[in-house]
């Protein structure tokens, strides 16, 4: 099982870079004053993102999904499988609770993906 949580915690991660990348360009492109060159490089992250269909389909809503599913089915088949730590889980602080690093890593990229998905749906939204 450890095996199988840092798999899915190096793959999750792989998962949610490229839309992590866009989502990071756009506030820096938009908070830096234009004659930074970071705020140069992250204008041209933008407008290849947006110049294409594809990527704003795929890297921003396709992969995040996959991501936010492979999480909570590995942190549910965890959830179930570790008998140990369930009944004590919900009484418990979260500092009183071990968790490897791989299963912090898939709960926070589960996260992500899911705060990913909802800024792009709302912009979808929005516009």
């Amino acid at each position: 099982m450890p095996s199988q949580m840092r798999l899915v915690a190096i793959l999750q991660t792989v998962l949610i870079l490229p839309a992590m990348l866009f989502l990071t360009s756009v506030l820096v492109g938009t908070g830096d004053p234009p004659q930074y060159e970071l705020a140069h490089v992250a204008r041209r992250i933008v407008a290849w993102y947006s110049g294409r269909m594809w990527p704003l389909w795929l890297l921003l809503l396709l992969l995040p999904f996959v991501a936010l599913v492979a999480g909570c089915a590995t942190l549910l088949r965890s959830w179930q499988g570790d008998t140990e730590t369930r009944p004590v889980a919900p009484r418990a602080s979260l500092a009183a609770i071990p968790a490897p690093l791989a299963t912090l890593v898939v709960g926070w990229a589960t996260v992500t993906s899911v705060g990913i998905l909802g800024v792009v749906v709302l912009h979808m939204l929005a516009n």
